[in-house]
């Protein structure tokens, strides 16, 4: 698999992130549902720890890409949900560094939402993986 950045500009790229990424010679792809800060039995953790809650996601995030034979480093897209916008980017370095050591450089987009889905939740992580 080749991956071309495309970035017409480079803020993106000091934040972590490409505006986009053309891929060639995939032959999987996987498509991860949003991934939490739920413990493997289904319970939410660390109610009120942004830093924790989106560490804990991403250690989510990588056991369903582990178990597709994957990576972060097949991330190609990156979806982050959060309650709290300004909060989660006091922690942005949680998710930046994770990526850097990955290598990647995913498409990325952040929204702000009114809830998730698991009251006490306070960030998802939802990405797109090719191989």
């Amino acid at each position: 698999m080749e991956r071309t950045a495309v970035n017409p500009w480079t803020w993106s790229v000091a934040m972590g992130y490409n505006q986009g990424e053309v891929v060639s010679g995939a032959t999987r792809a996987l498509y991860c549902s949003g991934q939490t800060a739920m413990s493997g039995e289904g319970e939410p953790l660390h109610a009120g720890d942004v830093a924790a809650q989106l560490a804990l996601s991403l250690d989510n995030l990588e056991a369903v890409l582990g178990e597709a034979g994957m990576s972060l480093a097949n991330l190609v897209r990156l979806n982050v949900f959060t309650t709290d916008v300004d909060l989660l980017l006091r922690h942005h370095g949680v998710l930046a560094s994770r990526l850097g050591s990955a290598g990647v450089a995913p498409t990325t987009t952040m929204l702000g939402v009114t809830r998730l889905a698991i009251p006490g939740l306070v960030v998802e992580l939802e990405g797109t993986a090719v191989a």
